[in-house]
Formats: C-alpha cells, structure tokens, sequence
C-alpha cells in the first residue's frame, strides 16, 4: 500500500468525518416524462459519499470529501458545488486523461417502474482510484472514514482501494460503511456483490438495507443480517417504513478490528478511531454503542411519517444523521432518530440535498417520547424554523 504506515490516524485531528468516492454531475429533468420526451436538464450534484458530506458539514460538523475528477468543467463544477456546503475538498485528485462522471434521470422517484436513469460514468476519473493513486495521508486524517459500496463496485482497482482501506491495522480511523448495493454497477464485472459481504465484516459501523441484503447476499432479515455480518461494533439494518434496527455490542475481535482496540463499549471504538480522550479542537471521542458484555443491545427504532416530494437520497441523509449524532455522543435511540430525520429532510424536497433541520430544532423532535414520535407528520418546508405547524401535524 502506499501512502503512510499503519499508525496514520492522529488524535485530535481537525476532521470528523473523512469521506470517499465518486461524485458526478446530474441533470435534472425540466418536467415529468421519459428522457427522449424531456426538452431540458437543470445541473445538480450526485455521489454518496459526498453527500454524506454535504450533510454533515451543513449540519456543523467538519467534513471532507476525497474523490477523483476529470479535469474538465464538469469537475471544476463539483469541486466548487461541495466546497460550498462547507466541505473540505482540497484532497481531491484531478485525472487530465478522464473525464468526470455524469447522469441523467427523470423526475419520478426511483421506486416507480417508469424511472430511468442514463449513467455516463464507465472510465471516469472516479473508476481509476486505486491503492497507488490516493492520498492516504488524507483519507486517515479523521476522526472516522466513511466508505460505500459503491466504490467498490466501479473497478477492480477501486474495489482493490476499498480493502485496503478496510485492512485491520493500528491506529486505522473508525471505518463508517454503507452498502450501497446498485445492481446494475455489479453486471459483467470480474467480482459479485457477495464482496460488499466481506468488507462490511471488515468495517466498525455499518449500514444495510434489508432489501439490498436479501438482493445482494440472499440473506432475509435483520436477526440473520447480523447473523452474517457479527464483526462491527454498531450494525444498522435499514427496514424502509419499518423504521430501523441497531445492533450494538462490544468491539469484537474479527477482520477488521485491529487487536489493540478490542474491548467494549464507548472506549473501544474510541481507541480503534484513534481518538480516546481527544478533547481538543476534535470535539469528544467518537463513542459507541455500548453493549452488554458478550451480546448485543439491540434498538429499533420506527420510521417517520413523511409526505415524500423524491426519494432521493434519502440513504445518504440517514446516514449523515446517525454518524452527526454519533459524533455528539448521544444514545441509540437519538442516533436513529437523527438518521430518520435528516432522511425526512431530504425527502422533502426535490433533490439529494437540503439544508438540514437546525440542531437544537432536531434535538427536540429525537427527544419526543415513543407515542409523540410516532404522532409526526413531516411535509415539505417542516425543516424551517419557527414553523411548528408545518413540523407536527396530527391525522
């Protein structure tokens, strides 16, 4: 691997949250319709990883997105557009052999059989990341690195980058993964989505669709999902409108655990993140769950009721809630809720991203007892503050 030795991780670092992958420039259509109807395209953003660092950097954390671009306009524009949420992009690599990435879709949501999306993004400067080309001093500069399928499944080369950041090594930052299964991205590759498998069990948090997991391993249920994926410390099985359920447990000995930082609870995770008892400019230590010695806590938590405008990334907004919330310390419970939360933000609106609610605005609502929670009616505009009635309407 090249890039500094194991041990790169240093506490009290500036940065929460360092974030990887491929951003690319999506147009949005004019109107409804199929993409050979639709007379004009808007320009927007689009990317997992970035947006989860679009979201936590709005949300007042200090974020940073590392990815790589074409050198070319479209480029300039994504580098610019992410800087602008406040994200730290000066990690970023710029390929003058091949191009940024690029999407079309139409204005249904995903869900709906008559979406389409038009990707443009085989052989993008993204595709070419590999071990040799990034910048690990960057990448191990936080507090946790936050990883998805995605990338994985762009090359071989990325999916190479992927393990080797997900290698067990000392003083290796808390690695944040997402899933992220997109079926079409495995079809015709030399590798299957059965490898997302294998470094989720590498990873120290975790984020699965039930849905992805039955599609992509064959593997029904949350009981069994952990079951198959028991390494992570925090794993978190999405279950659409049924909210979500958190598995949290003691730092376990497995592939992707380093042995200096196996233990349980808060200060385990805190070790593996290199950031145990930081309590400079870094903020507090990122903590886990904590779970009973020898098993797991397990949390679910149900979802919101949410008059949805796109769902569009609203996967990458649970994620920033839950990580944001992690950050701060706050209990399994809030942690899910502030996911859930931030994903209502989202998808509340047209795009895959939007100003999040204000903090002590969130703070409120992830603090309601169970039956208040379970009485919110989140519609556009409720992220506003100092608009009650748009944020809790009861039937």
């Amino acid at each position: 691997m090249s890039g500094p030795a194991a041990g790169a991780a240093v506490a009290g670092t500036a940065t929460d949250v360092v974030c990887l992958g491929e951003s690319m420039v999506t147009f949005l259509p004019s109107q409804p319709g199929r993409l050979a109807d639709v007379p004009s395209f808007g320009r927007g953003i689009g990317g997992a990883e970035s947006n989860v660092a679009c979201a936590l950097a709005a949300a007042g954390h200090r974020a940073a997105w590392v990815g790589r671009v074409g050198a070319d306009g479209f480029g300039d524009h994504l580098v610019e557009a992410i800087a602008s949420y406040g994200v730290d992009t000066s990690a970023v690599r710029r390929d003058p052999a091949r191009p940024t990435g690029i999407y079309f879709r139409t204005a249904t949501d995903r869900g709906a059989g008559t979406h389409e999306v038009a990707y443009y993004r085989a052989g993008s400067a993204a595709s070419a990341m590999s071990p040799a080309n990034m910048p690990y001093g960057e990448l191990f500069a936080g507090r946790v690195l936050h990883l998805s399928g995605i990338t994985a499944a762009l090359s071989e080369d990325c999916l190479a980058l992927l393990r080797e950041l997900t290698a067990p090594r000392a003083g290796r930052p808390l690695v944040s993964f997402d899933v992220n299964h997109r079926p079409h991205l495995w079809r015709g590759g030399n590798a299957d989505a059965t490898v997302l498998l294998d470094l989720a069990r590498r990873c120290d948090l975790v984020f699965v669709g039930e849905d992805e997991a039955e599609e992509a391993w064959g593997i029904v249920g949350a009981e069994a999902i952990r079951e198959a994926v028991p390494e992570p410390a925090v794993l978190v099985v999405k279950r659409g409108s049924a909210g979500a359920t958190v598995f949290a447990s003691e730092l376990r000995p497995g592939p992707g655990v380093p042995a200096a930082a196996r233990g349980s609870g808060d200060a385990a995770v805190a070790r593996a993140s290199g950031a145990e008892g930081a309590k400079d400019a870094s903020g507090p230590a990122f903590p886990a769950a904590g779970g009973a010695e020898g098993g797991d806590t397990v949390t679910h938590v149900p979802a919101l009721r949410v008059e949805v405008v796109a769902a569009v990334g609203a996967g990458d907004a649970f994620a920033a809630g839950f990580l944001s919330a992690s950050l701060r310390g706050l209990p399994v419970r809030d942690r899910a809720r502030h996911g859930h939360l931030m994903a209502a933000a989202v998808l509340t609106v047209p795009g895959d991203l939007t100003e999040p609610p204000a903090r002590d605005h969130a703070d409120r609502l992830a603090a309601l007892d169970d039956d208040a929670w379970g009485r919110l009616r989140l519609g556009p505009g409720w992220t506003a503050a100092g608009r009650p009635s748009e944020e809790v309407r009861t039937p």
